[in-house]
């Protein structure tokens, strides 16, 4: 158990009642009779917008366990805040509890939880996250084409051996997630490369994406397009490993599977499962877990691997005329990033990889790609990305506000939120 976790057991094992109190609507004191307090403090000194709480309920014992995550409700000064409930293996078992919340600098915040003992109440919040997969069921493969057929969402995919790239089986070539400030896509063949859609409203858009034409996405829409180009690169944070000067992605498999683990109003989540992935003359089994939250750019890819390799590597593009931004070697959290008019709309985008200082092995590059070097500890790595469009709502858009989120977002990893044990 985590030191978040111990503190969170405590705050709750400490003020938790099966009487209720006496906050919120009665219809929510009725459908959800069982309460309890917690506070949450933001430790950093900036304000932040629509951060995600995460609450683990399958780790906290005894009468805590009266907590049930499926039918929860939560409230901050009677007001009620967007909720879900988070299957995060795609097992149909909840293994988190999320919501979202503002808080001041410094400031502790007091949430009141609502529960029912049993059961699974859904409430309808305005979606602000999504992820999908869509393939094409009707039709046949013709030399690895896939011609006829209809799109349909799907909530898992074992690819089929015919499957590559461009075989048109696949709605916009594999699996997306968004937000209501991004959009991204990971291309499920031999590449297996992340690349980004860049959004000119907060709607979403993925559900429309490649209806119309299946690649129409490439060029400018209403809720805007493709705007990276991806080629042989690690495109956007996608995963790969160092060998001889070069990052080589995930490109020889056994099989993969693909799963929707969630998509839900404020989390959205995609799980890749690569079995027998060939690399340096070795075989490996790799779970990819791709998550995003409301409000927020960022993508957590969180990697875990049967064995533990010499390293890992993720990375961006290379473009002409850009530039290359390095983060602190100091502090919890750096970055790689790049600025500049690399979009495919002509304008300017910024992207970058975050990770952990002690992850780092070094700094590179290949012919394709800006690159990362990183070390997973016992076969598990985290590490997150993130893409901004000036074209987006509130876009980034000169090389100093891009310096600026950069800055802000390495703070923020740095100092994620505590749970305030009772008596502080």
């Amino acid at each position: 158990m985590n030191d978040r976790t111990k503190l969170f057991v405590a705050a709750l094992l400490a003020v938790i009642c099966a009487c209720g109190v006496n906050q919120g609507s009665k219809q929510i004191q009725n459908e959800y009779p069982l309460s309890f307090v917690m506070t949450v403090r933001n430790p950093a000194p900036f304000d932040r917008k629509d951060e995600i709480v995460s609450l683990s309920p399958g780790e906290i014992p005894g009468s805590v366990a009266l907590f049930n995550p499926d039918a929860a409700v939560v409230l901050h000064r009677g007001r009620e805040l967007a909720s879900q409930a988070v299957d995060g293996d795609g097992d149909g078992h909840t293994d988190r509890f999320v919501f979202l919340s503002d808080f001041k600098a410094g400031e502790a915040r007091a949430f009141v939880i609502h529960t029912a003992a049993d059961g699974v109440k859904v409430r309808a919040y305005p979606k602000r996250t999504q992820a999908e997969l869509s393939r094409k069921t009707g039709g046949r493969f013709v030399k690895r084409v896939y011609e006829g057929g209809v799109f349909e969402n799907v909530s898992s995919i074992r690819v089929p051996p015919e499957h590559t790239d461009h075989s048109f089986d696949i709605r916009y070539e594999g699996p997306g997630w968004e937000s209501d400030r991004a959009a991204y896509r990971l291309y499920l063949d031999w590449r297996n490369a992340i690349d980004m859609f860049g959004k000119k409203i907060p709607d979403m858009v993925l559900q429309d994406v490649g209806q119309d034409g299946f690649d129409s996405y490439h060029s400018m829409l209403d809720w805007g397009q493709d705007v990276l180009k991806v080629g042989p690169s690690l495109g956007l944070g996608s995963l790969g490993m160092w060998l001889k000067g070069k990052a080589e992605r995930v490109a020889v498999t056994d099989s993969v599977f693909c799963r929707i683990t969630s998509n839900g109003p404020v989390f959205s989540s995609v799980r890749i499962l690569y079995s027998g992935w060939k690399i340096g003359g070795n075989k490996y089994r790799l779970t990819s877990d791709l998550s995003i939250t409301a409000g927020d750019r960022l993508t957590k890819h969180a990697i875990a691997m049967d064995q533990n390799p010499v390293n890992l590597c993720t990375g961006i593009v290379r473009m002409d005329g850009t530039a290359v931004l390095n983060g602190p070697t100091e502090g919890k959290w750096s970055y790689l990033a790049t600025w500049g008019r690399q979009s495919l709309a002509g304008d300017s985008l910024g992207l970058a990889v975050f990770f952990r200082n002690g992850d780092r092995i070094q700094m590179a590059e290949d012919q394709h790609s800006h690159v990362v070097v990183l070390k997973p500890r016992d076969g598990e790595l985290t590490y997150y990305l993130a893409g901004c469009w000036e074209q987006e709502p509130g876009g980034v858009r000169s090389l100093a506000a891009f310096k600026t989120w950069l800055s802000h977002t390495v703070e923020r990893l740095g100092a994620p939120l505590q749970i305030v044990p009772p008596g502080e």
